[in-house]
């Protein structure tokens, strides 16, 4: 359900936020200004909201309170604990699934392919297959995770992807590494937009980007803890007749499905459902549960538009999927990965051509995975801090481009070991803008339908993006990879201008809203907040973050 005609007020998202605006009637009068940030302060308001509470069943509607206050410092205190409670877990839950989706890139610097019987080609194949199962679980994965609730399913995929994961270790050619690349990509499909759903349950929409920039902290982190286990686990070879890549599978898989049966008890369904036979004192006192919840309905009253059981009917999924204005963002994740794909993907097997054992290899992995983890927070912290998205998320692309120039035209690039290990390195440490399009897309889908839709259908072009780039490096253009690079240098500059078209996208699309709220009087105003088809980010109060 969705915020319909009968909404008593207008609401404007500005910078990612819901204001009630300021005239004498409660309705807007500018799309920059707001009186509160409390919109249920206006009693017709708020008594709407109960009442659209109370008919979707929301699961914290009894803990919804217009007038209930609090303190910035009895905020900042809430905040750690759910950062402490939620996002620590959510990070441990991203940790796992990059063990087990990175991993093949330490085994093959231990002679997979090579014991398998498999080419480069095949290694590309499996990658495509990987992704595009990825892409296909997308979607069914995240309306599962709306009707079961993503506390049941999440831990449900990890457990099951894990499981496959440590099967790995039995692989014996084509077949079984592209039947496993396959059961990995369905089995983990969904994840990353089904654990999204479940962090906006407990924070704002500001807040929600800083938090997503901590997974792919946690990315980067699991790949230096994956170069140091490999080092330690590819040590294993010959143990029980095993080659090392073998045990790194097993032992990694094993790993993750002890945190996978775990997060069935550390994801509670909500912030007013923490306490349970296992944790009889939950995590929140009923003050702090109280601050938790009003503090998330305020900055956006349509998260309790939905109940967190409530599945999506096929109408309500067509009009999500259709809805073109998210289109710009799609796009963006579809081409602005691309250009560091390759190489990263291709790290491990050029430092082995370039003459690196398999540990040197996996070891010196590690230094542009930390340098990432600043680069990436920094990025996002600063989108943050200035407001703005479009231009910000662009210098990832414009780190990357001198090199990938150099990794075209350089002559000492794919030859000299160290010279190629170096600009690798720091083409790697790029400012990853990932974080902040999930947000982005998140803030401008305007209601929990289209947002649970929009979380997926990203992250499918995000996977179309891999599957493109998993086959632009081939067989018969190695070692440099001319052509390879030619083309990611062509994508590179392309991603800097579509940000530059999406940025002023939405501000033509908010300045055609304010048009048409601005020719209006109040009299006209008021009727079409009362009787008005348009929904979400339809409605002439929206405006689109960028």
């Amino acid at each position: 359900m969705s915020l319909n005609a009968s909404t008593p007020t207008l609401h404007n998202v500005v910078d990612g936020k819901l204001h009630t605006e300021a005239t004498v009637s409660g309705y807007a009068s500018s799309d920059e200004e707001s009186i509160s940030s409390n919109p249920f302060l206006d009693q017709k308001v708020a008594e709407h909201y109960r009442s659209l509470y109370n008919k979707t069943e929301y699961e914290c509607r009894h803990v919804f309170d217009p007038t209930v206050e609090w303190t910035k410092e009895e905020e900042k205190a809430v905040v750690r604990k759910v950062d402490w409670h939620v996002a620590t877990w959510a990070c441990i839950m991203f940790f796992a699934l990059n063990v087990d989706r990175g991993n093949l890139k330490q085994a093959v610097s231990d002679n997979l392919l090579n014991q398998l019987h498999l080419s480069t080609n095949d290694y590309n194949y499996g990658n495509t297959i990987f992704f595009v199962s990825f892409l296909l679980a997308e979607l069914p994965s995240q309306l599962i995770s709306k009707k079961l609730g993503p506390d049941r399913w999440i831990p449900t995929q990890m457990a099951l992807w894990s499981i496959v994961a440590a099967s790995q270790a039995a692989l014996n050619g084509r077949a079984s590494f592209f039947a496993c690349r396959c059961l990995l990509g369905i089995l983990e499909g969904g994840f990353i937009p089904d654990l999204v759903l479940w962090l906006s349950y407990f924070y704002t929409g500001s807040e929600l980007s800083l938090r997503l920039s901590f997974f792919w902290v946690a990315l980067n982190l699991t790949y230096i803890t994956n170069a140091l286990m490999a080092y330690g686990l590819l040590h294993m070879s010959g143990v029980a007749g095993l080659a090392g890549w073998r045990w790194l599978f097993l032992i990694e898989g094993l790993i993750t499905l002890l945190i996978g049966l775990a997060s069935f008890f550390m994801m509670p369904a909500s912030a007013v459902q923490t306490k349970t036979w296992f944790r009889p004192t939950g995590w929140f006192t009923d003050r702090e549960v109280s601050i938790v919840v009003n503090r998330v309905l305020r900055d956006d009253p349509s998260k309790g538009d939905m109940n967190n059981r409530e599945g999506i009917s096929p109408k309500l999924l067509w009009e999500a999927i259709t809805d073109f204005d998210l289109w710009p963002v799609y796009a963006i994740g579809l081409i602005a990965y691309i250009p560091q794909n390759p190489p990263g993907q291709y790290l491990t097997l050029s430092l082995r051509h370039l003459g690196f054992n398999p540990f040197q290899t996996n070891l010196l992995t590690i230094p542009s995975q930390v340098a990432a983890c600043f680069t990436l927070v920094g990025l996002t912290w600063f989108s943050e801090r200035i407001n703005e998205r479009s231009f910000v998320s662009s210098i990832q692309n414009i780190w990357l481009l001198p090199c990938v120039i150099a990794l075209r035209w350089w002559p000492g690039a794919q030859v000299q070991a160290w010279h190629t290990y170096a600009l690798v390195t720091v083409l790697l440490s790029y400012p990853y803008c990932h974080a902040i399009c999930v947000s982005w897309i998140s803030r401008n889908s305007g209601s929990v339908r289209t947002r649970s839709v929009s979380a997926a259908l990203y992250n499918m072009t995000v996977q179309l993006g891999n599957i493109i780039a998993s086959n632009i490096y081939r067989d018969d253009d190695k070692p440099k990879y001319r052509r390879g690079n030619s083309a990611l240098l062509g994508i590179d500059i392309l991603v800097i201008f579509l940000f530059v078209f999406t940025k002023f996208y939405y501000k033509s699309r908010n300045a055609a809203k304010a048009r048409k709220w601005n020719a209006m009087t109040d009299s006209e105003r008021e009727e079409y907040v009362n009787s008005t088809a348009d929904e979400g980010n339809k409605r002439l109060d929206f405006r689109f973050v960028h």
